[in-house]
């Protein structure tokens, strides 16, 4: 051997990744399949998918991963598999999938749910959450199930993510890492266990302790990958599978963040600013933050749903002529499109977008909006202003979390699809006043997952080693103060205004619309 490897799995909504790892953080082979159909929909807003299509494509990325690897394919110590989040699935006494799984950007609403205990009722009314709580319960897809499927409900044996069971398809157990537990779940990320049934929590998502599964922490080996699964994937048979964390999580610890000064962006389908603490602090109130990959440590995150799928929702509506362009010139249109970001002055001509096109537990009748037209105005101006809402909501996510924490962030780590362009890293570490780094690859969740990984097999004797030695950062972008002082004011005076002038009227449409 000459030095000892890590075979990792990233499964994303949009693709699954194989990835070879070395101790230098240096990606020595990588396969990747795009899928050509990410999910489907029954109806407008549901979105699902089979199951053994994830499976059948991590097979056949490994089948491909081992053909590029040759002999290095004998120096993998170790396997492990970061997913997606909150992406469930229904399975029999057999482990087998009774239905198709409900992915995380599923629209679909439980309707007519039963009314929670009156106490818990007035609890919550006082806290002011009682409509943050109801959407959860709406959310819930087992509440959904349960209502809508009953005899497919009646039959589950357990309910489990997407991340349980492959586990239990590379190693034969139904078991999971507590920092993958990330969902409509009743979890408790202090204990990082089950909550206990007398917790009134578990009224918001209906799923009953028999139908949960086993918990280990990061770290753990929670099998070998069993005779079948070798012939299927190729792996070597009696290969330890070790537990790590969720897709965010695992890009968390991928960008170095486990400092409490450090702050991990994500700006892919879902826009996310998430911190580590070793403190348990709610990102909102009566929001619990989740259990990091470093273990007896939390991740607390704000969402911004729907974030950079804003980009792509922007370039089917508006950018007609950039995707021709870019077709001809064989590159993705979104680089074009940030070729021309500096087109456009800080703040846009006055242009303020507020991103909240999906509600969330502390805006559950959000709606997107923008504001401050003229004719001035161009599609660029619109783009540029949809990277900037997006920005100002994670600023007010980020600062909202300081507060509470007692916190004081100094530098920014980048990672995602958006993070790839240089233009709107700038932008971005202008917009906070910080610092923002790149590190050596866009494939920081694999990174952060091998490292994890690492650390278990002994290969570095903590956390600090494995970053020092597999983290490298590539590119720093330093804010610009006059441009800053533009956002600040922006930021302060007008955006930070915007959703609580306009929550009675998104509020008013919601009952007008819902009339139809």
């Amino acid at each position: 051997m000459s030095e000892p490897l890590i075979l990792t799995f990233d499964v994303g909504t949009q693709s699954i990744r194989a990835l070879l790892v070395n101790p230098q953080g240096v990606i020595l082979h990588k396969a990747q399949k795009i899928y050509e159909t990410p999910y489907y929909s029954k109806q407008p807003g549901w979105a699902e998918q089979r199951p053994y299509f994830y499976w059948d494509s991590l097979c056949e990325v490994s089948r491909s991963l081992k053909e590029q690897a040759g002999s290095l394919w004998q120096d993998v110590i170790a396997v492990t598999c970061s997913t997606i989040r909150d992406s469930c699935l229904c399975l029999d006494r057999d482990n087998n999938p009774l239905r198709d799984v409900i992915l995380w950007l599923d629209g679909r609403k439980a309707l007519d749910l039963s009314p929670l205990p009156v106490w818990w009722e007035l609890i919550i009314k006082m806290a002011g959450m009682y409509e943050g709580v109801a959407l959860q319960r709406r959310n819930s897809a087992g509440n959904w199930i349960a209502q809508n499927e009953k005899e497919i409900w009646e039959r589950t044996d357990k309910f489990v993510f997407i991340s349980t069971w492959f586990n239990y398809k590379f190693c034969g157990n139904l078991v999971d890492s507590s920092a993958s537990i990330i969902g409509h779940i009743p979890f408790e990320p202090r204990t990082r266990t089950w909550m206990k049934p007398s917790d009134m929590r578990w009224h918001i998502f209906g799923i009953r302790e028999n139908k949960l599964f086993d918990l280990v922490e990061p770290g753990t080996v929670m099998g070998t990958i069993t005779h079948k699964t070798a012939e299927e994937t190729g792996i070597p048979p009696g290969l330890p599978l070790i537990a790590t964390g969720s897709d965010k999580g695992c890009e968390t610890l991928g960008l170095s963040c486990i400092s409490e000064e450090k702050a991990a962006l994500s700006f892919g389908t879902t826009a996310t600013v998430q911190l580590f603490t070793r403190q348990y602090l709610e990102p909102l109130p009566y929001m619990p933050p989740y259990a990091a990959v470093v273990p007896g440590c939390y991740n607390p995150e704000i969402e911004i749903f729907r974030g950079y799928w804003l980009l792509s929702w922007f370039k089917r509506e508006f950018a007609a002529k950039e995707v021709v362009e870019a077709q001809s010139q064989g590159i993705p249109a979104e680089q074009l499109l940030n070729r021309r970001l500096c087109e456009v002055k800080a703040g846009c001509d006055g242009l303020v977008m507020q991103p909240y096109f999906t509600p969330g537990i502390d805006m559950p009748f959000a709606k997107g909006a923008i504001i401050g037209f003229s004719d001035v105005h161009t599609r660029i101006h619109v783009y540029r202003a949809i990277i900037e809402g997006i920005n100002f909501a994670l600023m007010d996510g980020l600062r909202g979390m300081e507060k509470r924490g007692k916190l004081k962030i100094k530098e920014l780590y980048a990672a995602g699809g958006g993070s790839q362009s240089s233009e709107i890293c700038r932008i971005t570490a202008t917009m906070f006043g910080l610092p923002l780094y790149r590190t050596q690859t866009h494939e920081v969740t694999g990174i952060g997952s091998s490292l994890a990984a690492f650390v278990a097999q002994g290969v570095f004797s903590s956390y600090e080693e494995g970053i020092k030695a597999m983290v490298h950062i590539q590119d720093e972008f330093i804010p610009n103060p006059q441009e800053h002082e533009i956002y600040e004011a922006l930021y302060r005076e007008v955006f930070s205004k915007v959703f609580d002038r306009l929550s009675p009227l998104y509020e008013r449409i919601g009952e007008i619309i819902g009339r139809g």
